[in-house]
């Protein structure tokens, strides 16, 4: 039988033209997360199933690649469900492996401890343009600081991050947990009921007012609640005066600092922004992971039609694994998605040297290829990129290509 040549359903190959986009920006990444002093370390991409099921992960928990157990531990005969024959899993995202890692390292790290990891996730999912099986991750977290300079940090170092890969005029949609359970609380929602509001809040951006409005009715939610709902969210306009407004309307159903966390955050970020963005108050959102505590974000470009970049305070996941609650915060842009975008917009990677070819016609002698290895070396020395190559029949296509991948030198080599 013939084996298959293309990858599993949701995996992709990469194409050089793409990979040198991606490195170029995880490069950039590393530099400007550096310059924010946070530090990349790495976690392994198989995780105890123990973890990774452990009702922190929303409906990512149903998207998990387990991995069935090995030699005597598999005994299929006497299992009673799939919990018995798995052991471990590939990873869904990189936030529940980097709290292992705190928790397993912690009295080695500092504190506050600024982690930047870059790495592959999987999830089973339905595959589509830019949404794959297995992808790319790109995570800032701040743990062990439960100020607001954490989340003033991640968003300053995410924004100005896409500034530089040349994103402009997109939104930085902010709000807190604790705002959500407070309009809960203050509309009479009763509190078992509160993640099913906030499903269909979410959703204000793609259905309206209305359609939330609508969705609440046939949910069964009581009328009035859902009309002082709603009217709460029509006095938001975003800015800091938003969140005061808010906070009157809410009283003492918001818990203590909360309004006052959301404002420090607004007025610093917009102080010293390095690029052209818009930060906003937001009370509609959401974010679907369990885990998040307080403080939630996330980054919207309107051509591309959803979040390119999320996260939020997860202060009680570190503590599920030592018992002791750690303060932690993090920010993940959406890698892949940029990559599609920046493919699309068939961005072309600036040049950090000068890029020659050299092409060496195939009857070159012995002699005469020393002679052209030797001036290669020499302006690789120089920090120039040489590429040599054989000479092909077709010199006007070849030329034609490599001009296209940057090479803007190009040098031939007879045989002498």
């Amino acid at each position: 039988m013939a084996l298959l040549k293309k990858p599993v359903t949701g995996m992709k190959d990469i194409l050089p033209r793409e990979m040198e986009i991606r490195n170029y920006v995880m490069d950039l990444v590393r530099e400007t997360y550096g310059h924010f002093g946070f530090t990349q370390i790495e976690t392994p991409c198989v995780e105890h199933i123990e973890n990774l099921c452990s009702n922190q992960g929303g409906e990512n928990e149903k998207l998990i690649f387990k991995i069935m157990k090995r030699g005597e531990k598999l005994d299929i005969a006497n299992a009673k469900d799939s919990s018995d024959l798995s052991d471990s899993g590939l990873r869904y995202d990189l936030t529940l492996p980097l709290s292992r890692y705190y928790a397993n390292h912690s009295s080695e790290l500092p504190s506050p401890f600024k982690a930047l990891q870059m790495g592959s996730v999987f999830r089973a999912d339905r595959p589509q343009k830019g949404r794959f099986r297995q992808f790319m991750q790109c995570d800032i977290d701040i743990l062990g600081d439960g100020t607001s300079l954490a989340e003033i940090e991640l968003v300053s170092a995410t924004t100005t991050l896409l500034s530089k890969l040349g994103f402009k005029d997109f939104t930085v949609r902010i709000s807190d947990r604790r705002f959500l359970k407070g309009i809960a609380s203050c509309c009479g929602f009763d509190e078992s009921s509160w993640d099913t509001v906030f499903i269909i809040l979410d959703k204000m951006d793609k259905i309206g007012s209305d359609g939330v409005k609508d969705e609440l009715l046939k949910s069964g939610f009581d009328a009035a609640a859902v009309d002082k709902c709603m009217e709460l969210f029509r006095e938001s306009n975003g800015d800091s005066a938003a969140v005061l407004s808010m906070k009157e309307a809410l009283g003492e159903h918001l818990a203590e600092g909360t309004a006052e966390s959301i404002i420090s955050i607004i007025d610093s970020v917009n102080a010293s922004k390095a690029g052209q963005f818009n930060i906003k108050f937001d009370p509609t959102l959401v974010r679907g992971m369990s885990y998040y505590t307080g403080t939630i974000f996330e980054i919207e470009i309107a051509e591309f039609g959803s979040s390119i970049a999320g996260g939020g305070r997860y202060d009680g996941m570190i503590g599920r694994f030592t018992g002791n609650d750690v303060p932690a915060c993090g920010f993940s842009i959406g890698f892949e998605r940029i990559i599609t975008m920046m493919l699309d917009a068939d961005f072309k990677v600036p040049s950090k040297s000068d890029k020659i070819a050299f092409l060496v016609d195939k009857k070159m002698t012995s002699e005469g290829l020393v002679d052209v290895m030797k001036q290669a070396a020499e302006l690789r020395s120089e920090g120039k990129t040489v590429l040599v190559t054989q000479m092909m029949k077709n010199k006007k296509f070849q030329k034609d290509n490599l001009e296209k991948d940057g090479y803007s030198d190009i040098r031939d080599f007879y045989n002498k």
